[in-house]
């Protein structure tokens, strides 16, 4: 057994494990990490005899165990390059960033054009989050050997982080040149070329993998979305599933599962899909915006108030969900809560003025006069007083001369605006106690069979429930 084929082995594996420790520590310098107690071990190894040990503690995932072998190091090994370099890159895996980056820079010193060298000290410029540094030393590297696949993949994730997706596939692509059978560069072309739509060449690269890493679930997970995107649903489904089989805990799997078999029609293994994504991060809002939808659409009520309420509380910027949460909350009666909700809408969209009657609608409902009149002085400010919209929200702060605003809702020409100020005019009848009326103009919105305004809904679940 050679020495240098386990020790090169050691540091490869090391130095990968090294690019997923990317969040700076509290201090860079010194960590507050205590030294691992040293493993037992013969007082005296042959140089054999402690790489071997050192390969096997790494190979069970001890890297504790494998850095404090470094006490037990034999005579003379203390200035082999590349068992120096295996120790930085424990201590760097290990927490003990400071003396990490001591050990790096004497062997960069010593050496100062060797790649590997400059890699772990690019790793340890990463870990602590010094991107002049991490720049500079891969400048280094790329001088000495351009098409080097690691600098060029850090490169490449940097652009990509910044959406600069064209510079980001032209360092993947000198990545995937180096190193053909890299599947790490050949995912990240593929993804970056899903990202520009060139759909024929991120298929090719994810098949790729597949011939080299038949269940690698990232690509498995990209063709489903191309498939998915063809509309392919089953076969996006296939590729999700097998996905799932070999990382059954990366929600983004799930929340794409249950998009596609959705559109296969089923419901329930989209819920199921959708549930689970949830349960794997359930901080995460958009798992429960795909129930709440789905639950919408199956006029699951409760359900669908329930999760509209969870997205907005694990992601109060999610303007979408407000609309639909405020016309549920006005649904089950609860005022208060749909006019926060349509007051949240509003502020993403103040030019929406079906906002703004809805929450002087729910005004009215709590017989709050005043603080309606208030509201919508404020609303009628600078609006075009010769408009369909102001005439509106006038007649809601008057309360009174709907005759004139009625003739102009009913010769309104674009079919769905009329139909939104249908809606309007319906329930200004309904808070006037005019059922008559109310019920009249709720069934000419009905009719129209255009679902293309919230208001349509309402207008819908006031006619089943005989209320608005």
């Amino acid at each position: 057994m050679k020495k240098v084929s386990i020790v090169s082995a050691c540091i490869a594996t090391m130095l990968t494990l090294s690019c997923a420790t990317t969040a700076p520590a509290a201090d860079a310098h010194e960590s507050t990490v205590e030294p691992p107690a040293a493993a037992e071990s013969p007082a005296v190894l042959t140089e054999v005899q402690f790489v071997q040990r050192v390969s096997d503690m790494l190979a069970s995932g001890d890297t504790a165990q494998a850095l404090a072998l470094f006490d037990a190091m034999p005579e003379g090994m203390e200035g082999d390059d590349e068992l120096q370099m295996l120790k930085a890159s424990l201590l760097l895996t290990s927490g003990r960033e400071g003396e990490a980056e001591t050990l790096a820079k004497d062997l960069l010193a010593a050496h100062p054009d060797d790649v590997n060298i400059l890699s772990l000290n690019v790793m340890v410029a990463k870990n602590k989050g010094d991107t002049a540094t991490k720049s500079r030393l891969l400048k280094q590297i790329l001088a000495i050997d351009p098409n080097n696949a690691d600098a060029n993949m850090e490169l490449g994730d940097e652009q990509a982080l910044k959406h600069s997706y064209r510079n980001a596939i032209n360092y993947y692509r000198k990545a995937v040149a180096a190193e053909p059978n890299n599947t790490d560069a050949l995912f990240s072309y593929g993804k970056m070329s899903y990202y520009l739509q060139k759909d024929a060449d991120a298929r090719a690269y994810f098949e790729r993998i597949l011939t080299i890493e038949p269940e690698n679930a990232q690509a498995l997970a990209y063709l489903g979305k191309l498939e998915g995107e063809n509309r392919h649903y089953r076969a996006a489904c296939d590729y999700l599933n097998r996905a799932i089989q070999s990382d059954p805990d990366n929600a983004e799997y799930y929340l794409d599962l249950g998009t596609y078999t959705r559109y296969t029609g089923d419901y329930a293994g989209a819920e199921a899909a959708w549930k689970k994504a949830v349960s794997l991060t359930p901080d995460y809002f958009l798992g429960y915006a795909y129930l709440a939808g789905l639950y919408d659409e199956l006029n699951r009520f409760d359900d669908a108030y329930t999760y509209y309420r969870k997205v907005v509380e694990k992601n109060p910027q999610y303007y979408y969900a407000y609309e639909s949460l405020g016309m549920l909350a006005w649904k089950k009666g609860k005022w208060a809560e749909s006019r926060a909700a349509f007051e949240k809408a509003r502020a993403k969209n103040p030019q929406n003025i079906s906002y703004a009657l809805m929450i002087a609608a729910t005004y009215w409902k709590e017989n709050d006069i005043p603080q309606l009149k208030k509201f919508t002085e404020t609303v009628m400010k600078g609006m075009d007083r010769q408009s369909l919209e102001y005439a509106v929200v006038r007649m809601y702060h008057d309360m009174a001369g709907d005759a004139g605003v009625v003739q102009k809702v009913v010769n309104e020409q674009n079919r769905t605006k009329k139909g939104k100020f249908l809606y309007y005019t319906a329930l200004y009848f309904d808070l006037k106690n005019n059922p008559t009326l109310a019920g009249k103009y709720y069934a000419e919105v009905t009719s129209m069979k255009n679902p293309m305004f919230f208001e349509y809904r309402l207008a819908e679940w006031s006619v089943a429930d005989g209320t608005n």
